[in-house]
């Protein structure tokens, strides 16, 4: 079973901070994170770490998505491609004289997924719980495993 992921931002070009962010994030990668973080930029994209499950008779997408409220997220599906999108609200932080660091990053984010044949659309499911939304893909009958009884033949 094959499930591809495309990660978009709702804005599809490609502007010189986003291309900033990749190179920097690039460089974190491989020397490490550093203070000069490519989080630590107020153009850094979020984009919410998933884990893919597949189960005798579902896939299950489980997203973190901590601080996102369940009605700012909408799931849908068009031809073969799951989209996850949402919004995190920026919540009003206290004013202080001095603020050393910013990392957590706000605003909207979409998941993008190549569905299998095998998935029945027509009846996902989706649940959120304590900051993870947990998004479950039935399989269709066909494709679902199913045991065979091996008969005896009397000569």
């Amino acid at each position: 079973m094959f499930l591809t992921t495309r990660n978009r931002t709702p804005e599809t070009a490609l502007d010189v901070f986003t291309l900033g962010n990749r190179i920097s994030q690039m460089f974190n990668d491989v020397l490490g994170d550093s203070d000069w973080g490519y989080r630590a930029s107020a153009a850094a994209t979020w984009v919410p770490p998933v884990d893919v499950l597949e189960e005798a008779d579902a896939i299950r997408i489980m997203a973190e998505v901590p601080g996102v409220k369940p009605e700012d997220v909408k799931i849908s599906v068009e031809g073969n491609v799951l989209t996850i999108q949402g919004t995190k609200e920026q919540v009003a932080e206290e004013q202080t004289e001095r603020v050393h660091r910013y990392e957590r990053t706000y605003g909207a984010f979409a998941r993008t997924f190549t569905l299998p044949a095998t998935v029945d659309a027509e009846h996902i499911k989706a649940s959120y719980d304590k900051g993870v939304l947990t998004v479950t893909l039935p399989k269709v009958e066909r494709a679902k495993p199913r045991q065979i009884q091996v008969e005896a033949v009397r000569a």
